[in-house]
C-alpha cells in the first residue's frame, strides 16, 4: 500500500496558502485508487515538543544510559517510523520571519538523527520523493533587495535532501500578500499565476510520485 506523510505547519487554518497547496497533492494521491495511503501530521494544531535533551540527537543505542525520557523517546520513534514507512513525503512551508515554523523544526529535530536516518553509511531513505510546498508574500528574487533572506527552503533542502538523501522537489508560490498589501498591488498578477502554477504542479506530482 503506497503511503504519503502529509505535514503542515501554517498557523493560518482555513486560510493558508500551503494547505491549499498540501491539499492538491494529498487530493492527486487518493484519486489514484483506494490503495493510496495518506498520513497526516498537523504541527500547528498537534505540535511536536521541542527536545527535552541533546541526546535525543543520537540513535538508541549510542545514548547514554537514562540520558532521554522514556516518553520523549517513543514519540520520537512514532516520529521517525512514520517517516521511514512514507513512500512520499509532502511538506508544506510557510515562511515566517524568512524562516520555517519553529513547529516544523522541532520535527526536524526529531526525525534528523546520525547514524539512525543519516550518516555516512546510514541513509534508509535516500531517493525517497520529498516534496516542498512553499508559500510566502513576497519573494526572493535573485538581485532583488531581499534575496538571501529566505532560510526556510534552503534549510530543509539540506536536511531532508543533503543529510537524508531525499529526491527534493521545490513548488513555491510567491507574493501571496500582493492582494492585502498596497504596496505588493504591482505583483498581484503574477503572485495569482504562482498560485495556479503551483496548485498544477502538485496535482500532477500527487498524481505520479511513487
Amino acid at each position: 500500500m503506497p503511503t504519503l506523510l502529509r505535514l503542515d505547519s501554517s498557523a493560518s487554518g482555513d486560510a493558508s496558502v500551503t494547505r491549499r497547496l498540501t491539499d492538491a497533492f494529498e487530493q492527486a494521491w487518493r484519486a489514484r485508487g483506494a490503495s493510496y495511503d495518506v498520513v497526516a501530521r498537523d504541527l500547528h494544531a498537534d505540535p511536536v515538543p521541542h527536545l527535552e535533551t541533546s541526546a535525543l540527537h543520537w540513535a538508541p543505542g549510542t545514548r547514554p544510559e537514562g540520558s532521554v525520557p522514556a516518553e520523549a523517546a517513543a514519540l520520537q520513534q512514532t516520529l521517525v517510523d512514520e517517516l521511514l514507512a512514507a513512500d512520499v513525503l509532502v511538506v508544506g512551508v510557510p515562511v515566517y520571519n524568512y524562516a520555517a515554523p519553529s513547529t516544523l523544526k522541532a520535527w526536524i529535530d526529531r526525525v534528523h538523527v546520525p547514524g539512525w536516518t543519516t550518516g555516512p553509511t546510514t541513509r534508509p531513505l535516500a531517493g525517497r520523493p520529498a516534496v516542498l510546498a512553499t508559500a510566502s508574500g513576497i519573494a526572493y528574487d535573485e538581485g532583488s533587495p531581499t534575496e538571501g533572506h529566505e532560510h526556510a527552503v534552503p534549510a530543509l533542502e539540506v536536511v531532508l535532501g543533503t543529510a537524508l538523501g531525499m529526491w527534493v522537489e521545490v513548488v513555491a508560490a510567491r507574493y501571496t500578500l500582493a492582494a492585502e498589501v498596497p504596496e505588493l498591488a504591482p505583483m498581484r498578477h503574477r503572485g495569482e499565476q504562482e498560485l495556479t502554477d503551483a496548485l498544477a504542479r502538485l496535482a500532477d506530482l500527487g498524481a505520479t510520485l511513487t
